[in-house]
């Protein structure tokens, strides 16, 4: 399994979009407690639930990590666990997966200056509000540490996404065939 971790607009949905059309390693399908969206598929972007469906599977011990940002729940079921699989969490789920002590996950830091990530949230249409926003919740919640726990750091301030999404899988599958 392909962790991913990094700041807002370091690259991470798009590497994991490319992932799947290059090379067939298919999103983890999270369960949240937040309504769908217009343009999502239940149980293809995410496995929607009530919060009382999440609070019974949580206390059943299903989910490998869980957390609760703007009023919703978000968690990744061990079910999901596979090495055909990619998976984008925070720091915090970062420590619940790194905590299996699954040499099959591999886990990747993608990073890029604040500079460049306000430059794509305004490009992918964010208001500079919510830019802003999003950069000082990063602040908080990412720490220079984190480079220390994952398996690699990729730059991808300058690697084009294609560039970026090989190397993250040429990275995994030579670390698969070492473990």
């Amino acid at each position: 399994m392909i962790i991913l971790v990094g700041a807002s607009a370091s690259g991470k949905t798009e590497v994991a979009k490319l992932l799947n059309i290059l090379y067939g390693i298919k999103k983890v399908v999270t369960h949240t407690t937040r309504p769908i969206r217009k343009s999502e598929t239940k149980d293809v972007d995410y496995h929607f639930v009530t919060q009382e469906e999440f609070l019974k599977l949580k206390a059943e011990n299903y989910f490998v990590e869980t957390t609760y940002y703007n009023g919703n729940y978000y968690g990744s079921s061990k079910d999901e666990i596979s090495d055909s699989k990619v998976l984008i969490v925070d720091q915090s789920g970062l420590e619940a997966f790194l905590d299996l002590h699954n040499s099959h996950i591999v886990t990747f830091f993608l990073e890029a200056n604040e500079k460049t990530r306000f430059e794509r949230m305004l490009l992918r249409g964010d208001s500079i509000e919510s830019a802003n926003d999003r950069i000082a919740h990063d602040k908080i919640n990412f720490s220079e540490k984190i480079k220390n726990k994952v398996d690699f750091v990729i730059d991808s301030e300058h690697l084009s996404l294609i560039d970026m999404t090989k190397k993250v899988f040429t990275l995994y599958v030579n670390h698969l065939k070492e473990s």
